[in-house]
C-alpha cells in the first residue's frame, strides 16, 4: 500500500483535539501525532491510518488549546444560561397568572358584593356616567381577543341567532309575567311591584352576557354580540309592545338613545379592538395578559356601584321578597335557555358551548333600561324597585357572579 500524506496545519506546539473533514476515516487510539513548531507545514505520513478506514487524503485541522477551550461551556455561562432560563420561566408564569385571573371573576364579584352592603360609599362614587365605558372596556377586550372571521362565521348561524332572538323576547316575557302574577297573587305584594317585574321581562339583553361567554367559550363571543345586539336594536319596537301586552302601558322608549348606547358600548369599542388586532398584532400580543386582570376589577365596580347605588330599595320592607323573586326569575330563565337550547341543537358539535351562550341570553336583561323606564314613565315608585335589584342580579350586578357560578356547574356537569 503505497504511504499517503496529508496537510496539517498546526496552530500551537500541541494540541488536544483533532477534527476531520472527511467522517469515512477512524482513528485508532494508538495513533500518535507529532509535537511541531508554530505554524508549521509538514507533512505527515498516515499509512497507519489507512489500513482501519479510507485511503482518501486525509485533510486535518488541529484547533488549538486556546480554540478548543471554547467549545467548553465555562461555569460561569451555565449560570448565565440558567439565570436567563429562570428570567425567561418567570415572566412565563406571570403571563400564565394575569391569563388566568378570570376563574377569581365569581369570588371577586362575591367580594365587591360584600363591600357594596358592608359600606355603600367605597362604590357610590361610580355613578351612572361610567357604565358605559366601563361596558365598553369589556367589549374592547374580546374585540382584541377575536377576528373578523368569528363575526362572519357567526351571521352563518341564524338558526342560534333565532333562538337567542326568541329567548330573550319570548321566554323570558313569559317567565316575567308568571313572577309577577306570582308576586301579587301568592305574596300578596303590591301590584306596581309585579309590574316592575314584568317591566325587566320586556327589555333588551345585557352586554355583560358577551363577556360571560367570552369567559366560558370564547369562539362564541362573537354570537353572543350579534344576538345582544339585534335583540338592543329591535327593543325600540318590541319592548313598548310587550309593555302594553303585560302591564297595560305603552312605553315609548328613546330610539336615538338605543342607537346610541348601541354604537359607544358594543360596535365602537369590539371595531377598536379588532383594528388594533389586524394592524398591530404583536402591541394586541404584548396588552392581552392585562386586559383579564382590568376586566375583573371593571366588573366588580359593575356589580358593586348599582348595589351601593340602589341601597335603600333592596332593603326597603319588600327587598328580600322581591329578590327571592328575582333571583328565581332569572335563574329559570337561565335554566330555560340551556336545555331548550340543547334540545334544539342536540346534533351541534358544539351544543354544550351553544347552551351555555343561549343560557347567558335568556337570563340576563339590560336592567339599566327596566328602571330608566320605570323611573320615566312610571308615577308609582314602586315600579323601579324590581328594576333596581335586578340591575344587582342582572346586567351589572350580583348575578355576574351567580352566573359565572352557573357556568362554571354547567360546564362541567
Amino acid at each position: 500500500m503505497s504511504s499517503i500524506t496529508g496537510q496539517f496545519l498546526i496552530q500551537r506546539p500541541r494540541f488536544n483535539h483533532v477534527y476531520l473533514e472527511n467522517s469515512s476515516f477512524h482513528l485508532p487510539k494508538q495513533v500518535q501525532f507529532p509535537v511541531l513548531p508554530l505554524n508549521s507545514d509538514v507533512p505527515v505520513p498516515v499509512g497507519s491510518i489507512s489500513q482501519f478506514g479510507s485511503s482518501r487524503p486525509l485533510v486535518c485541522k488541529c484547533a488549538s488549546e486556546k480554540l478548543s477551550g471554547s467549545f467548553e461551556r465555562d461555569p460561569g455561562q451555565e449560570y448565565g444560561l440558567e439565570s436567563n432560563q429562570r428570567v425567561k420561566q418567570r415572566k412565563a408564569s406571570i403571563v400564565e397568572i394575569l391569563k388566568q385571573s378570570n376563574s377569581i371573576l365569581p369570588h371577586v364579584v362575591l367580594a365587591s358584593t360584600i363591600l357594596a352592603l358592608v359600606y355603600p360609599p367605597s362604590f357610590t362614587w361610580f355613578t351612572s356616567r361610567y357604565y358605559a365605558p366601563a361596558l365598553g372596556f369589556l367589549m374592547f377586550a374580546v374585540g382584541v381577543n377575536s377576528s373578523e372571521k368569528n363575526f362572519i362565521e357567526a351571521f352563518k348561524r341564524p338558526d342560534a341567532i333565532f333562538a337567542g332572538y326568541v329567548g330573550q323576547f319570548l321566554m323570558k316575557p313569559l317567565l316575567g309575567y308568571i313572577f309577577g302574577m306570582i308576586a301579587v297573587t301568592v305574596f300578596r305584594l303590591p301590584t306596581p311591584l309585579g309590574a316592575g317585574i314584568m317591566l325587566v321581562s320586556c327589555v333588551s339583553g345585557a352586554q355583560l352576557s358577551n363577556y360571560a361567554t367570552f369567559l366560558t367559550d370564547p369562539p362564541l363571543a362573537p354570537l353572543s354580540i350579534v344576538m345582544t345586539s339585534l335583540s338592543t336594536a329591535t327593543a325600540v319596537f318590541v319592548t313598548p309592545m310587550l309593555s302594553l301586552l303585560l302591564i297595560g302601558k305603552r312605553l315609548p322608549v328613546d330610539v336615538m338613545g338605543m342607537v346610541s348606547s348601541i354604537l359607544q358600548i358594543v360596535i365602537a369599542p369590539i371595531a377598536a379592538g379588532l383594528l388594533l388586532n389586524r394592524l398591530f398584532p404583536h402591541l394586541c400580543a404584548a396588552i392581552r395578559p392585562f386586559l383579564p386582570p382590568l376586566s375583573v376589577l371593571d366588573t366588580a365596580f359593575c356589580v358593586g356601584a348599582p348595589l351601593a347605588i340602589n341601597i335603600n330599595s333592596v332593603l326597603s320592607p319588600f327587598g328580600l321578597t322581591v329578590s327571592l323573586l328575582i333571583v328565581a326569575f332569572h335563574l329559570s330563565a337561565f335554566i330555560a335557555g340551556y336545555f331548550l337550547s340543547g334540545f334544539v341543537f342536540h346534533k351541534a358539535p358544539d351544543v354544550k358551548a351553544l347552551q351555555r351562550t343561549l343560557s347567558f341570553e335568556t337570563g340576563m336583561q339590560s336592567s339599566l333600561l327596566a328602571l330608566a323606564l320605570a323611573n320615566r314613565f312610571f308615577q308609582d315608585p314602586l315600579v323601579g324597585v324590581p328594576p333596581a335589584i335586578s340591575l344587582e342580579q342582572s346586567e351589572e350586578g350580583i348575578f355576574a357572579h351567580q352566573g359565572g357560578s352557573l357556568s362554571e356547574w354547567i360546564r362541567y356537569s
